[in-house]
């Protein structure tokens, strides 16, 4: 039924006795009038004003994936051993929702091209020259670039394939997810296997192929720059399994250690 131009409505052919009238519209509270209407009589209602619903409308906000995967990684750029160096691959939420394969790479070309990876590389080829490791490059400025841009090469390589290429391909996240939890063992234990085994992007643990086959596919490109004494299937696979040790030290490290030694990562915690 529609109001008139004065915003009143009328009812006809209504009979005598008690009347009950219920006033409701979407977005506001219903109100109630009774009454009793005589014979012959034409009943009037007094103005009745509808006041806004006391309820509070409900609003769901929902962030996608990308978008919480994206402040996760946010996060963990911030993440600096003694606030210099580098220590991006490690999630302190165990509950991190997992990376696009974009966003992998996003993350291995930020560690890559970081200032702090340029330093430390170039200290790696000094110690190297200065033990005449490699001698193939021989000394001097030019033995000692040879050996810098080998040093960089392999980071490069590895922290791609490793950290970016083959967790594509495999579906598996390259972090390491601190446990901060347990007995002195059982974190132990847990750092030592996350050398070999990693978490996959359905967030179920699996075989870590993509840091196995990063290691080896990263030796093998090394044989085209590597001098020629050291070069060989041997030395790939002696690598690999250098890398694996190497991991489950600095995973050791990442359990007891260097946690305390990241400042700002605390408000990314869920754990004690």
């Amino acid at each position: 039924m529609a109001a008139d131009g004065n915003g009143q409505f009328t009812f006809t052919n209504v009979g005598t006795g008690p009347y009950h009238l219920l006033i409701a519209a979407d977005g506001f509270a219903s109100q109630t009038y009774s009454g009793t209407l005589a014979a012959n009589e034409a009943g009037v209602v007094p103005q009745i004003t509808l006041a806004v619903a006391s309820e509070a409308t409900q609003v769901q906000v929902t962030v996608s994936r990308v978008e919480l995967a994206e402040d996760e990684i946010k996060i963990q750029e911030k993440q600096r051993v003694l606030g210099v160096f580098p220590n991006f691959y490690v999630s302190y939420d165990p509950d991190a929702v997992p990376l696009t394969s974009k966003q992998k790479f996003e993350l291995a070309w930020r560690t890559s091209i970081d200032p702090v990876t340029f330093v430390l590389t170039g200290a790696v080829a000094g110690v190297q020259q200065w033990q005449n490791n490699f001698s193939g490059y021989g000394q001097g400025a030019q033995g000692y670039g040879k050996r810098y841009g080998a040093v960089y090469a392999d980071n490069l390589t590895s922290t791609f394939l490793g950290g970016a290429i083959f967790p594509s391909l495999f579906k598996q996240d390259p972090r390491y997810f601190y446990k901060g939890t347990g007995t002195v063992r059982s974190r132990f234990l847990y750092a030592v296997a996350n050398a070999v085994i990693c978490k996959g992007d359905n967030r179920k643990w699996q075989p870590a192929y993509s840091t196995i086959l990063g290691d080896l596919a990263s030796g093998g490109i090394s044989n085209a720059y590597y001098p020629s004494s050291d070069r060989g299937a041997a030395l790939v696979f002696e690598n690999t399994l250098v890398g694996i040790g190497t991991t489950a030290a600095a995973n050791v490290l990442q359990e007891f250690l260097i946690r305390k030694l990241t400042p700002g990562q605390s408000h990314n915690l869920n754990q004690p």
